[in-house]
C-alpha cells in the first residue's frame, strides 16, 4: 500500500530524530545558551520508533535518515539501525551526522564501522569550513580534527555514498569554497550547497548572514570554470546537481528559500525524537503520535494517524513568509 498527500506525492521517506542532543551547538541550528532537553520519558524508545517504522513501511515508506540533534550521541543507535534494516520494505538508511564521532573506536572498530555492518548505506556529514577557527566560531566547539577523522572513517568504513553539507553564510562560504571543493573530490565525496533556512529563529536569516544559492554558483564557477546542470541526476533529497567538466566532479546546491519549485517532488514526513510526526520542516503543523502510540493503539489505528498526517501535508513551506519557528532545529531533526 501507497499513500500520496493531496498534491500527488508519493510519501516514501521518513526522517527519524533519536535525539535532541548534540555535542556542538552551530549558530544556526542551536546558538550556544541554557538547552533544556527533552527528559528519557518524553523521548521515544527505540522499539517505539521501530514500531513507527515498520507502520509506516506498510503504507510505503521505503527510505529512513536517521538523525537528531547528533544521532551518534545516543548508545546503540548502530543496533537501532541494524534493526531498521531488517523491516519488510525498508530499502535505504542513511544517515545525518556531524562527523565528530565516526571515527570513534570501541573494540577496535569505528563507529562508521558498525553503521555499515548494521546496513546503513549512506552519511550526510556536516562541514562548513576546513579552517579551525571559522569552524569553532560556527559550530561552538573546536572539532575540525575529529570531522576530518570521521570523514576519513567513513571512506574506510564502505558507505556507498558520503555527502558533505556547507551550510552557506554570507561572509564566510565564499572564502570557504575552494577548500571545500577540493576536499570533496580529495575524498570522493559529494559537496552540497544549503541555503541558510529559518530553522532555529527568524533573526537568524537576514541580509547580512544569507547566500543565495544562485550567487553561490556563481562563486564556484570562479574557482572550476562553467558548471553544467545535472537534471537527471537525483539522491534522495532536493539537492540540484551540476558537474564541473573538467574534473568529473558533481556539486549539489540546495535552494528552499529562493527555488520557487523547492517543494514540488517532496515525498518524506519528519518523527522528532520526543514522537510528534511533522508534514513539513517548514511549517507549525506537527501531531503527537507518541500520545496515540502510549495510549493503548493498533497498528492499523497508527496506520491511520499516519494517513491523516499526510493528509495534511502542505503545497509548501512556509519559510518566504516571515516563518519563526515553534522548535528549534536541534529539537525536529537535520
Amino acid at each position: 500500500m501507497e499513500v500520496e498527500d493531496l498534491f500527488g506525492h508519493r510519501i516514501s521517506y521518513l526522517r527519524v530524530s533519536v535525539t535532541d542532543r548534540c555535542n556542538e551547538r552551530c549558530r544556526y541550528c542551536m546558538p550556544e545558551e541554557e538547552q533544556a532537553w527533552f527528559a528519557k520519558e518524553d523521548t521515544l524508545s527505540y522499539d517505539e520508533m521501530l514500531r513507527i517504522v515498520r507502520v509506516g513501511a506498510s503504507l510505503g515508506i521505503k527510505k529512513i535518515r536517521v538523525t537528531g540533534g547528533e544521532p551518534l550521541t545516543r548508545p546503540d543507535v548502530d543496533e537501532f539501525c541494524a534493526n531498521l534494516a531488517q523491516i519488510p520494505g525498508i530499502e535505504d538508511i542513511g544517515i545525518s551526522t556531524n562527523g565528530t564521532l565516526l571515527a570513534k573506536t570501541d573494540e577496535g572498530i569505528t563507529m562508521a564501522e558498525r553503521l555499515v555492518k548494521a546496513g546503513v548505506r549512506t552519511a550526510n556529514i556536516s562541514l562548513d569550513s576546513l579552517d579551525r577557527e571559522v569552524y569553532q566560531r560556527t559550530t561552538g566547539r573546536d572539532l575540525l580534527p575529529r570531522v576530518i577523522e570521521g570523514v576519513d572513517a567513513a571512506i574506510a568504513a564502505g558507505f556507498q555514498a558520503i555527502k558533505l553539507n556547507c551550510v552557506l553564510m554570507k561572509g564566510q562560504t565564499e572564502r570557504e569554497m575552494p577548500a571545500l571543493i577540493q576536499f570533496a573530490r580529495d575524498k570522493n565525496a559529494l559537496l552540497r550547497f544549503i541555503e541558510l533556512m529559518p530553522v532555529s529563529t527568524q533573526e537568524v536569516l537576514s541580509d547580512d548572514t544569507f547566500l543565495p544559492i544562485a550567487t553561490a554558483r556563481k562563486l564556484v564557477e570562479q574557482t572550476t570554470g562553467p558548471l553544467t546542470p545535472l537534471p537527471e541526476f537525483r539522491t534522495n533529497g532536493p539537492a540540484a546537481y551540476h558537474l564541473i567538466p573538467d574534473t568529473g566532479q558533481k556539486i549539489g546546491f540546495i535552494g528552499a528559500m529562493t527555488n520557487l519549485h523547492f517543494c514540488e517532488s517532496c515525498d518524506k514526513l519528519r518523527l522528532t525524537c520526543d514522537g510528534k510526526l511533522r508534514p513539513c520542516l517548514g511549517s507549525f503543523l506537527e501531531f503527537d503520535l507518541r500520545s496515540v502510540l502510549r495510549g493503548g493503539c493498533d497498528d492499523a489505528e497508527l496506520a491511520a494517524f499516519f494517513q491523516n498526517v499526510v493528509a495534511r501535508k502542505p503545497k509548501e513551506h512556509d519559510f518566504r513568509h516571515n516563518y519563526q519557528p515553534n522548535r528549534r532545529m536541534i529539537a525536529i531533526g537535520g
